[in-house]
């Protein structure tokens, strides 16, 4: 069994260098959240376009927004917050980032429900191994007198995800229309 990556420990006030690589830190964790909901909400905001391509039923999408989408994240969260414990937190990160942009770059190719079904469940397996690793390494990084705040600054990436996403989302509706949006935003989170 792997043991926990070492806290970094000294006095921030101190180190300045120690300092900044915390923040650094935590401010690429926060851009790889953001990603993780820009990603998520494309789906909700380019519904429209997606169903009439598609034909898909209401309860078709709601499926693939709702239930099913939350039923599979949820269920991949537990077994990766495991494997998190057992494996280098940062290149799970790292992996999980890479098979959630790679299936929304793949979503843009769909031409089914059970594809884009599929696919999603692809997002969601991912999206699963964003969050559990990220604030274990904030717990890593801060110590206990600072990590309330480093969580929080953390936290912020989902709604500021949700704007990103939706700002986008109708940008590319208008622009480049809904495969195109999933195949620039997947592409572009491999950079």
């Amino acid at each position: 069994m792997r043991q926990p990556d070492p806290p970094l420990t000294g006095n921030a006030k101190a180190d300045p260098a120690l300092s900044m690589q915390r923040a650094l830190a935590l401010l690429m964790l926060f851009v790889v959240g953001t990603i993780n909901f820009v990603d998520r909400q494309l789906l909700s905001v380019l519904v429209e376009p997606i169903r009439a391509e598609l034909h898909l039923s209401d309860t078709q999408f709601g499926l693939l927004t709702g239930l099913a989408f939350a039923l599979f994240y949820a269920g991949m969260g537990v077994p990766v917050a495991i494997l998190a414990d057992r494996w280098n937190r940062v290149r799970l990160i790292a992996l999980s980032c890479l098979v959630w942009s790679a299936f929304t770059a793949l979503t843009g190719r769909v031409s089914s429900f059970t594809q884009l079904a599929l696919i999603r469940f692809g997002v969601g397996a991912g999206e699963a191994g964003g969050t559990a690793p990220s604030l274990s390494v904030v717990s890593d990084l801060f110590p206990p007198h600072r990590r309330p705040f480093a969580v929080a600054i953390f936290q912020l990436n989902g709604p500021f995800g949700v704007v990103v996403g939706s700002a986008f989302g109708a940008w590319a509706a208008a622009h480049i229309g809904w495969r195109g949006a999933f195949l620039a935003m997947g592409l572009t989170d491999f950079r």
